[in-house]
């Protein structure tokens, strides 16, 4: 078993206004992420299913030939493999997404 503390976890910025603590079990990848008001997350995707938790602010999420949901506190959003998504942050936000299989690209040697 391994345990972590947030606090002690490293930050790191990847996207402008996204920065975030990654954190890798076995199979799944965290990312505890503290986004900018404002902030654009880029259309993308990735084989990956993501879980987007969020725990303050609003969030605007959209898949691509899809819909489009503004999250907010409390809300849960399942994002399949795959899928091209792209998002906004309408305020400051504290969110957990949550990547099955782990996400490679977010392993860092330090």
């Amino acid at each position: 078993m391994t345990a972590y503390n947030l606090n002690e976890v490293e930050e790191r910025g990847l996207f402008p206004g996204f920065v975030g603590k990654f954190i890798h079990s076995e199979n799944m990848t965290f990312v505890y992420w503290d986004v900018a008001a404002d902030s654009p997350l880029p259309p993308h995707s990735h084989p990956h299913e993501q879980v987007i938790n969020m725990f303050e602010g609003r969030f605007e999420i959209s898949i691509t030939g899809g819909e489009t949901r503004v999250l907010g506190p409390g809300d849960v959003f399942v994002i399949p493999g795959g899928a091209e998504h792209s998002g906004k942050a309408l305020t400051q936000c504290r969110i957990l997404d949550v990547f099955q299989p782990v996400r490679e690209d977010y392993v860092w040697e330090d």
